[in-house]
């Protein structure tokens, strides 16, 4: 079987196991034009600047955007809220008391409710945490976000780093983590919301989907139908999607977005919209390319219709 997947398929399996949503008489994103089925730059000097801009997401009722922009070498996240009508001009939420450029929040991801944010976090203040990032909670009270903190053992830990947290319609969490027993360097997990802030023991979601390649930054559908990964170790730069069969998540198939990725750049953080309509993701420039996060001097933010 072809190992990669069109765009126009990809958007054909999503909408077979996902209803659209009812269509807002406004336009949810910012009042920007609409892409077709070639990628473009979403909200140009709103989301994306001349700053490092990554990993925009909305809230399910789509009254509330979030990205995270480095701001003085600290990735902070941002948000833009609907207010009669009008959107704000973006601005940055203080997770912690203390925020330096030692720093980071970035990856954030929202219940459906739309008051709990979990976001990969390094927090200076935390002396356990040994620059490890970790997965921090911030909860929305009075219409403010709150000063966030660790979401504890078993999902955070001491000696290992976990990222890139996706929470799902019932409140469970799916996150990244390099500690022992998976079948690559970091491995996606799964811990069921236990109500209360508490989770069960997280469980590896298998090596159909975890492997030596290491999936890295992952989406996952609301119902839990599809997750889509990226590609970020692999040669096949992009993303990858897979589909849970009778509980059980499938090999992930190359999602082909239509034109030559440039290989120079590491592509990330894949979402999609509320009503299924636009897949967005990011990209970054680093410099020397080996260097990662530590050499980054560009981050993009990019979306791309679902429709045909």
């Amino acid at each position: 079987m072809n190992n990669r997947i069109t765009l126009l398929l990809f958007i054909g399996l999503v909408f077979a196991l996902q209803s659209c949503k009812p269509i807002n008489s406004y336009n949810p994103y910012l009042d920007q034009k609409l892409p077709g089925i070639t990628p473009e730059l979403f909200a140009p000097s709103i989301v994306n600047t001349d700053a490092i801009e990554i990993n925009t997401v909305f809230n399910s009722s789509f009254t509330e955007l979030f990205f995270t922009r480095n701001i003085d070498g600290s990735f902070i996240i941002h948000h833009s809220e609907l207010i009669d009508g009008k959107w704000t001009a973006p601005q940055p939420i203080q997770m912690y008391s203390d925020q330096d450029s030692n720093s980071v929040a970035i990856d954030p991801s929202i219940t459906q409710d739309g008051n709990t944010m979990y976001f990969l976090g390094i927090n200076p203040e935390d002396s356990s945490n040994n620059s490890y990032p970790d997965i921090y909670r911030s909860q929305k009270r009075d219409g403010k976000w709150q000063i966030a903190s660790k979401v504890e053992y078993p999902i955070s830990t001491e000696k290992y780093a976990e990222s890139y947290p996706v929470v799902v319609a019932d409140g469970s969490l799916y996150f990244e983590s390099d500690r022992p027993g998976g079948f690559g360097k970091r491995d996606i997990y799964r811990a069921q919301y236990l109500g209360d802030g508490k989770f069960d023991t997280p469980v590896n979601i298998g090596s159909e989907v975890n492997s030596e390649n290491n999936a890295r930054s992952t989406y996952v559908s609301p119902d839990e139908s599809f997750l889509i990964t990226s590609n970020t170790f692999s040669e096949e730069k992009g993303f990858s999607i897979s589909f849970k069969v009778k509980n059980k998540w499938q090999t992930p198939t190359h999602i082909n977005l239509g034109e030559p990725l440039n290989k120079e750049w590491a592509y990330y953080c894949p979402y999609m919209s509320p009503d299924n309509k636009y897949f967005f993701f990011s990209r970054r420039y680093s410099n020397p390319p080996e260097s990662g996060w530590k050499g980054v001097s560009k981050g993009e933010v990019y979306w791309v219709s679902l429709l045909f």
